[in-house]
């Protein structure tokens, strides 16, 4: 099987954009659910609609398409983020409109956070070798700090906390609920995502995040 040529027209281009993104979309799950030792090439290759030499072509090798899932993952939370439209609404609303956003993609996107527990447990040593690592931690920081900033301008906040507080109380909250899961159901009796319960915890995240941010 050929590879694509850099003189392909907007077609081909488009159908390796779109191989390209469907390996990517594979790999995530396969790397979830197996982690990095246990996840097969060549069994992403059979659920995907190209080949393992395709494979190795777009990303590389097994260690280059594991970060790239990484990096992908981490990409759609920050696109996220970046498409609030913060800006436009008062500081309290906009740090609850923030970390019921992260609420909702973290309890849509439990791959994401398996990648992240199966990355911690490697040290992040695969992570430490992107070259996107410094744009992974920017936009998610600059879209806190200007909400508290505004915040501590209207003399609504506390100004001893900082953006990257913030976001590890949400990230840590968010986290726990959804890799925690079964642990929790098991000891204590209760499904944290169960339905009839979502609504609670979602406003309890915003609550402990804006009592934190305006205690005196």
């Amino acid at each position: 099987m050929a590879a694509p040529t850099s003189d392909a027209g907007p077609d081909r281009k488009r159908d390796a954009e779109r191989t390209r993104a469907e390996i990517l979309d594979v790999a995530i799950r396969e790397f979830a659910d197996k982690g990095y030792a246990g996840a097969r090439v060549d069994e992403i290759a059979a659920r995907t609609s190209t080949t393992k030499r395709m494979i190795y072509y777009y990303f590389g090798g097994k260690e280059q398409l594991y970060l790239a899932a990484l990096e992908n993952a981490y990409a759609v939370i920050r696109e996220v983020e970046r498409g609030l439209d913060l800006d436009e609404l008062e500081p309290v609303t906009a740090i609850r409109r923030l970390a019921e956003a992260t609420f909702d993609h973290h309890e849509s996107h439990p791959d994401f956070l398996r990648l992240v527990s199966i990355e911690n447990i490697h040290h992040a040593e695969h992570l430490a070798k992107s070259e996107a690592l410094p744009g992974l931690a920017g936009p998610a920081l600059e879209v806190l700090s200007g909400v508290l900033e505004r915040g501590r301008t209207a003399g609504l906040f506390r100004a001893d906390v900082d953006a990257l507080d913030v976001h590890m109380v949400i990230s840590a909250f968010c986290v726990f609920r959804t890799a925690n899961r079964h642990t929790f159901l098991a000891i204590f009796g209760r499904d944290m995502l169960a339905a009839r319960d979502r609504e609670h915890y979602r406003t309890m995240l915003g609550d402990l995040v804006v009592a934190h941010l305006t205690a005196r």
